[in-house]
Order: structure tokens, then sequence, then C-alpha cells
């Protein structure tokens, strides 16, 4: 196992590519040696001290391919630090933080395989044109047009960053998940 660090996501729209991208480049600014990968790319985790994997929401969870992945991989990210967000439109609709305690069960799925040192949850961006389906598309459209979502980019950088900033040390720590 090498003292690196893997950044891994799940994405619909591409909202969780740059919130991956950004924890990776925190994390390198930290000092520590990183990869910044899709899920799909990833074949194994033993080269990794630690895993950061993310994923957009689409119907209140995960996206399967993200779920299934943290499932394959159970035993591997159990014996190393292991960190999870979610990119959610949820937290971007008017007082979407008090979303929180309802958005955070997102995760539970997850948590019941794998326990997280640390969970990031964070609003995405909403590009309609790269919504896939259309009556997803048709829903936003509508929630746009009553004021629920305004479409643009809601991504809170500097919580991202102070996320990764947080997390940087207790993904260098990788004794104490030691076998």
């Amino acid at each position: 196992m090498s003292n690196k660090i893997l950044v891994t996501y799940a994405t619909c729209t591409g909202s969780a590519v740059g919130v991956a991208e950004a924890v990776g480049k925190t994390l390198s600014e930290s000092g520590l040696t990183v990869d910044v990968l899709p899920m799909k790319e990833v074949k194994d985790l033993t080269q990794y001290q630690a895993v950061v994997a993310g994923s957009a929401i689409q119907n209140k969870q995960w996206l399967p391919e993200a779920v299934d992945f943290v499932r394959a991989n159970r035993a591997e990210l159990s014996r190393k630090p292991f960190a999870a967000f979610l990119v959610c439109m949820t937290l971007a609709m008017k007082n979407g933080e008090n979303y929180r305690p309802f958005v955070v069960e997102f995760l539970a799925p997850v948590r019941a395989l794998v326990r997280p040192v640390s969970e990031g949850l964070f609003a995405g961006r909403l590009d309609i044109s790269k919504v896939p389906h259309w009556q997803a598309r048709l829903m936003f459209r509508l929630s746009v047009l009553f004021g629920v979502w305004s479409e643009g980019d809601h991504r809170d950088w500097k919580a991202i960053r102070s996320w990764a900033e947080n997390l940087a040390p207790r993904l260098a720590e990788s004794k104490r998940f030691a076998s």
C-alpha cells in the first residue's frame, strides 16, 4: 500500500466531478498524494491508504453505481480511512440548510456498509440542459418557474475546501485502521 489517497465519484450531470476535483486539489495542497477518478475507472483500492467517495443524489439516494462501488469494496474500505460526500440540489433550495437533517439520511445506505470518518453534504449545480430524463427536466423547469430552485452553480467552494482541509489529517492517519 502506498501513501496515496483516492478521491472517487459518480455523477449524473457533472456537479460531483467538480466537488471531487476541489477535494482532491485541497488534499494535495495539504501535502497528500491524490488520485481523482470516476468510480467506474477504479479497479483496485489496495494501492491507496485512504478513500474519499462521493456521488450525486438522485431520488434521495446516491447513484446506484456509487452504492455498488461501496458494496463491492466494502472489505477494503473498512480497513482504511473512508470519507463520503454527496452533491444534492435539495441543499440549494431556499432555506436549504434547514434540510440538512433530512439530506444527511441519504448517506444511510453507505453508512450501513462502511462507517465514514467524515461526511460532506454539498449543494450542486442546476443546468437543466444536462438533466438526462425529460420527466426530470420538466420537474426542474417547473420547480424553477415556481421559485423552488434557480439554475446555476450553487456549490459552496469555501465549504468544500474547508471540509477537505479538515479531512486531510484524518486520511493521512491510517495507523489506527491497520489490522
